[in-house]
């Protein structure tokens, strides 16, 4: 039986192809370096995420990457305590930033960071706590909050790959100080590539557009900060004011208008992905897989497949038998597994520490993931699972 099952079918539709071409048909021809559409895409976003700020980059690693430089100014260097299971450019924007990345293992409901590891892992030298909402789902509890403004630590949220999950009836994305979204193809929707950063904090809204361009302080949205700014240094020009060692991660207006077209179908297409998922789980075996996830307030783009149990004899089987069906789908969930295991990280960790996260281990080498879509049907979900249940 051939399913011919893809990892993600491209979410950029036909209609949202016809709106970019109405817009590059004009006459005379429009402008495509950043301009309106880019702005009225950030506030669109900003409205349905509920924050007051937003800043369109060029993908969801550059929205990590210039928040954590960012992040650096206001708070010093330090400790970031990250998940042991997410996205390498989480990782990547931390140790770039010249702060210490402190790993913490993954609750098992959510794949995001366990509440209480992290609050064990709290030191006198950590500066913030960067939560990756994996795959779809919250990761936050009101304990973790209740202690971080407590201890007065900032909490940043990574929504890459998780549009509309939500804590509390709130979307993910506007209950930290700050927030990155991604718009990568396979994500809940695309601006072909594409991320976002999200704030309700006015002066790290100023920064992140100085990072976002070269660090150059007339793109600060603020007259009166751009004067301090130019008072600071009255021997440069004040169009070239470079305050920040900033980067070049600016969008363009056709990611833009991909953008506030695929933004009003989103919540839609959610309701669909959290039916599939709900309906993929209760059709899994709960004796061999692990059917108990956390589904309130989640979002899934993917149909997480996790044995119960070591079982390598079974695991194989089961790539064996997607394989042959031809289904897309990738080992280790998030990021491919436990990060700790990955190269560029060694240098940051102790050898062989990443035993001391079984959870993510477990996922390294007994899980995988397989697209979850809009256009899936139940009889589709139904083959698959008679796939996994049998193989």
């Amino acid at each position: 039986m051939k399913l011919n099952w893809p990892l993600m079918v491209d979410n950029i539709t036909r209609e949202d192809l016809d709106r970019l071409v109405a817009f590059l048909s004009q006459d005379p021809p429009p402008r495509l370096t950043q301009a309106s559409n880019v702005i009225a895409f950030e506030k669109a976003w900003a409205q349905w995420v509920g924050v007051k700020h937003c800043v369109f980059v060029n993908s969801g690693a550059s929205a990590n990457l210039i928040t954590m430089a960012a992040l650096k100014y206001k708070v010093g260097v330090g400790e970031v305590i990250v998940p042991s299971l997410t996205w390498s450019s989480d990782i990547v924007s931390v140790v770039q930033a010249g702060m210490q990345p402190v790993f913490v293992d993954i609750n098992p409901r959510t794949l995001s960071m366990d509440t209480d590891l992290i609050l064990a892992a709290i030191t006198d030298k950590t500066k913030a706590v960067f939560m990756t909402h994996a795959q779809g789902f919250n990761g936050l509890t009101q304990k973790l909050l209740d202690e971080l403004e407590k201890r007065n630590i900032l909490l940043i949220e990574d929504v890459c790959e998780s549009h509309g999950a939500t804590f509390k009836g709130k979307k993910c994305g506007a209950i930290g100080f700050a927030s990155n979204f991604s718009f990568y193809f396979a994500h809940h929707m695309s601006t072909i590539e594409g991320g976002m950063v999200c704030t309700n904090d006015d002066q790290f809204y100023s920064d992140i557009r100085l990072f976002r361009s070269h660090g150059m302080t007339r793109e600060s949205p603020y007259e009166q900060i751009k004067q301090d700014y130019i008072d600071a240094e009255p021997e440069l020009n004040p169009e070239f004011i470079f305050w920040f060692p900033g980067y070049n991660v600016r969008n363009t207006e056709i990611g833009g208008v991909l953008g506030l077209s695929g933004l009003p179908k989103l919540d839609g297409n959610n309701k669909k992905r959290y039916d599939n998922f709900a309906y993929f789980l209760s059709k899994l075996s709960p004796d061999r897989f692990q059917t108990d996830f956390a589904l309130e307030g989640s979002i899934n783009y993917a149909f997480n497949v996790i044995l119960k149990d070591k079982n390598d004899p079974m695991f194989d089987r089961i790539c064996e038998a997607l394989r042959a069906a031809n289904v897309e789908f990738r080992r280790g969930s998030a990021g491919g597994g436990n990060m700790l295991r990955q190269p560029f990280v060694r240098p940051y960790v102790e050898d062989g520490s990443y035993w001391e996260y079984p959870v993510t281990e477990h996922i390294h080498f007994y899980g995988f993931y397989v697209g979850n879509y809009p256009e899936l049907t139940k009889e589709k979900i139904d083959q698959l699972c008679e796939l996994l249940n049998n193989a």
